[in-house]
C-alpha cells in the first residue's frame, strides 16, 4: 500500500517510528515533513500536502502526527476527499475504517506511547470498510463535500480568525 506520513515538529520521532515498521512490512512510504529533530515544522505544511495526495490518488492513506493530533485532522479534513479521524486507541482506529472509510489516521504524538501507536496503526492498517449501510452515511458525506458550499464567502470571517481578538 501507498501511504503518506505527515508530521510537525512534534510528531516527527514517532512518524520516524511508524515509518519504520510500516517499510519493514512492505509498505510504500513517502513523508511529509520536517528532515531533522531541531526543525520547526507547522502542522498545516506538512498536513495539507499529506491529505492531498491521498485526494489525488497519488497514495492509498495517510497518517499524520502533531502534539495532540487535533491540528493534522482540521486541517486533513479541508480537502475534498478526505475523511481523516483522530484516534486514541485500537477500537476508535478500527472503527474509523470499518464504519467511516477513513483514509487519513490522525494521531497525537505527545500523548500517546510508543507501543500505543503501533497498535493503533495496525488496528487502522488491517481494517477493511465494511460497507453496507455505512456505505449510505460515506456518501452523503461525499454528496455534500461535492455538491454544497457553505461557511462564509472567500476571505469571510468563516474562512480566518480575526488576528486582533
Amino acid at each position: 500500500m501507498r501511504i503518506a506520513l505527515g508530521c510537525d515538529h512534534r510528531g516527527r520521532t514517532a512518524m520516524q517510528h511508524v515509518r519504520s515498521i510500516l517499510e519493514g512490512q512492505g509498505h510504500e512510504v513517502t513523508h511529509f515533513g520536517p528532515d531533522d529533530d531541531n526543525e520547526m515544522y507547522d502542522y498545516p505544511d506538512a498536513g495539507y500536502p499529506a491529505a492531498c495526495s491521498v485526494s489525488e490518488g497519488r497514495v492509498d492513506r495517510a497518517i499524520l502526527f502533531c502534539g495532540s493530533g487535533v491540528g493534522m485532522s482540521i486541517v486533513a479534513n479541508k480537502v475534498r476527499g478526505v475523511r481523516a479521524a483522530l484516534c486514541h486507541d485500537e477500537l476508535t482506529a478500527e472503527m474509523s475504517r470499518r464504519h467511516n472509510d477513513a483514509n487519513v489516521l490522525c494521531l497525537a504524538a505527545d500523548l500517546l506511547g510508543e507501543a500505543l501507536i503501533q497498535r493503533i496503526v495496525d488496528a487502522w492498517m488491517s481494517t477493511p470498510f465494511e460497507s453496507g449501510r455505512h456505505q449510505r452515511r460515506v456518501g452523503k458525506i461525499i454528496e455534500y463535500e461535492t455538491q454544497h458550499e457553505c461557511g462564509g464567502e472567500k476571505g469571510g470571517p468563516a474562512d480566518s480568525p480575526d488576528p486582533s481578538s
